[in-house]
């Protein structure tokens, strides 16, 4: 009898051991069952939370600054553009002409010392270089020598006059001792203003100071364009020695065509890029319309005045610019901020996380109009106006997105 019960227990346990197996195999790793249908997954008595369940991923993809910097993902809020209105032209950067400065020097010569290289900052009257030759010299003995001969003259033209006024000496001598001196006066006028020309102080002279060099003075304040002479060359006095610009008064120098002149005035708006500077949209007022087309091709030359500056402007620079005829403002963004996906159109908003980390979250947009780089929209749901937005990379913020969604499948 004990035997019998035996056997029956071992058949049993059997029975438990192959259902158990059955069930197992029935359902795979995933939640489905041998027939590929969906399980629910096993839950937890004590917790309710189900055991083998993924957590959902939201629609969000998370930078860090570092992969923001290889994407180049650029995050402001939005603006609104004319997208309509305006006269596409180009141009470059100019500066007025009383800004740009040719220096040469007053008489042949050889440069002596450069005191500048090209890119320093000069103020007007700073010495750029020296130059050094023999009438250099002579011209300040000169005019020494003519000083003192005219305070001799002075004298007895002083000395002639009395007499003649007292009727004692003859009218030929005093006339005579007058034109002497004049002529003495003047030329000593002449010698300093030579002196002056070649830098130098008559004052310091007359002390006794005769200076083997003269001095090339800047005439501008400005920076220096090009230096274009070497110590020791031979100049001559129309060789140019040095090109200064000053950029103060940086602005806009455009060319607007026959037909579009018309539409131009003084006071209008400009906006304008310049891939130089990483295409920053600067903006510039016309305070200038010219009065003659140049030829080849026919065009007119329109100056607009730099609102907002910036310090790496350069005169040559190339400009895409804007003339705004109409005002018609449109929320717009570049078209490398919008992502397209069949015939849905998407931009990404941004927010700031605590580990200075970005989460990017798709915004479904309608499209309006495209023109000249950028396209205007509207969002299919509200967003408050100070939202940041992703204003480049929604290619690849869209490919991350596509990504990590992938990974939270498997």
């Amino acid at each position: 009898m004990k035997k019998i019960n035996i056997y029956i227990s071992a058949i049993l346990m059997a029975l438990v051991t192959l259902t158990s197996c059955k069930n197992h195999s029935e359902k795979d790793g995933h939640g489905h069952d041998a027939s590929g249908n969906h399980v629910s997954p096993i839950t937890n008595p004590n917790t309710l939370d189900p055991v083998d369940a993924h957590e959902e991923h939201p629609e969000e993809v998370v930078l860090n600054q570092a992969q923001m910097a290889v994407l180049n993902i650029k995050i402001d809020t939005l603006v609104k553009r004319n997208m309509k209105g305006f006269i596409q032209v180009n141009g470059q950067l100019g500066v007025p002409p009383q800004n740009e400065a040719v220096v040469t020097a007053t008489l042949g010569a050889n440069v002596n010392s450069i005191k500048t290289i090209e890119g320093d900052k000069v103020r007007k009257g700073q010495t750029l270089a020296y130059i050094s030759h023999p009438d250099i010299i002579t011209v300040q003995t000169d005019y020494l020598q003519t000083y003192h001969e005219l305070t001799f003259l002075e004298q007895d033209y002083k000395r002639q006059k009395k007499l003649y006024d007292a009727q004692v000496g003859s009218g030929r001598d005093y006339q005579q001792a007058q034109s002497k001196y004049v002529s003495a006066k003047g030329l000593v006028k002449g010698l300093e203003g030579q002196l002056r020309l070649l830098g130098l102080s008559p004052k310091n002279i007359r002390a006794g100071n005769i200076s083997q060099v003269a001095p090339i003075k800047s005439p501008i304040d400005g920076f220096i364009e090009k230096v274009q002479i070497k110590s020791g060359q031979y100049v001559q006095p129309q060789t140019p020695m040095f090109e200064i610009v000053n950029t103060e008064h940086i602005h806009a120098d455009l060319m607007v065509f026959e037909k579009d002149v018309n539409k131009v005035k003084h006071g209008q708006l400009v906006k304008f890029n310049m891939e130089a500077i990483g295409n920053k949209e600067m903006t510039a007022k016309i305070y200038s319309v010219g009065k003659s087309f140049e030829e080849g091709p026919k065009a007119l030359h329109i100056h607009a005045e730099i609102e907002n500056k910036d310090k790496n402007l350069i005169p040559g620079m190339y400009v895409s610019a804007r003339i705004i005829t109409d005002e018609n403002l449109e929320q717009a963004l570049p078209e490398d901020a919008v992502f397209q996906e069949g015939e849905t159109f998407y931009v990404f908003t941004a927010e700031k996380k605590a580990d200075d980390s970005w989460g990017f979250a798709p915004q479904e947009v309608i499209i309006k109009s495209m023109s000249n780089g950028f396209i205007a929209f509207d969002f299919i749901e509200n967003i408050d106006k100070n939202t940041l937005v992703a204003q480049s990379g929604a290619y690849y913020l869209m490919a991350e997105m596509k990504k990590s969604e992938a990974e939270h499948t498997h």
